[in-house]
C-alpha cells in the first residue's frame, strides 16, 4: 500500500502520471471516493502518463470514455448508475477487461463482485478544499 498527499489537481495528475509509467496493460483500477474527491482528475493523469494527447473527462453520462492512441488504451468507466449484472453487461465492461488496455472504474463499489482478483484499488479522500489523501493498494509504485 502506498499513500500520497496531494495539495492540488496538478499534483494529483502528476502522481497518477508517474503511477501510469508502471502499467503494462490488462490492469483494472477501481476508484473509491466521494463526489468531487478527484477520481476523474487522477484518471486525467493516467491518460497523460500513458501518452494520450486528448482531453480526459468524466464519463458520467456516457458511462464509458475510451482514450485511444497512447502507449496503452485507457477505458474510463463511471459505474455510479450501474445497479446490477444486466446494467454491467450492457456497458461492455467484460469485453474491455479482455482488450489489453487499462480499465479505470469510478464508483467501483457498485461492481465489487465483478472486479478481478488482481484489481488495483485507489481511494481518494478529500481532506480539505484543496488537499487529497490518495491510497493505492495492490500495485507496485
Amino acid at each position: 500500500m502506498k499513500v500520497f498527499n496531494s495539495c492540488s489537481a496538478t499534483e494529483t495528475e502528476n502522481i497518477a502520471a508517474r503511477f501510469a509509467q508502471n502499467l503494462k496493460g490488462g490492469e483494472v483500477i477501481a476508484f473509491t471516493g466521494d463526489l468531487g474527491a478527484g477520481k476523474t482528475c487522477f484518471t486525467r493523469g493516467l491518460g497523460l502518463g500513458l501518452g494520450f494527447k486528448g482531453d480526459v473527462t468524466s464519463p458520467t453520462f456516457a458511462i464509458i470514455n475510451e482514450y485511444i492512441g497512447g502507449r496503452l488504451n485507457l477505458y474510463h468507466f463511471d459505474m455510479y448508475r450501474v445497479t446490477g449484472w444486466e446494467d454491467l453487461y450492457s456497458t461492455g465492461f467484460f469485453e474491455y477487461l479482455e482488450a489489453g488496455g487499462v480499465v479505470a472504474a469510478e464508483w467501483s463499489e457498485n461492481i465489487a463482485a465483478a472486479l478481478p482478483e488482481d484489481t488495483i484499488f485507489i481511494n481518494i479522500e478529500k481532506t480539505s478544499d484543496n488537499t487529497r489523501k490518495i491510497t493505492i493498494k495492490g500495485a507496485k509504485f
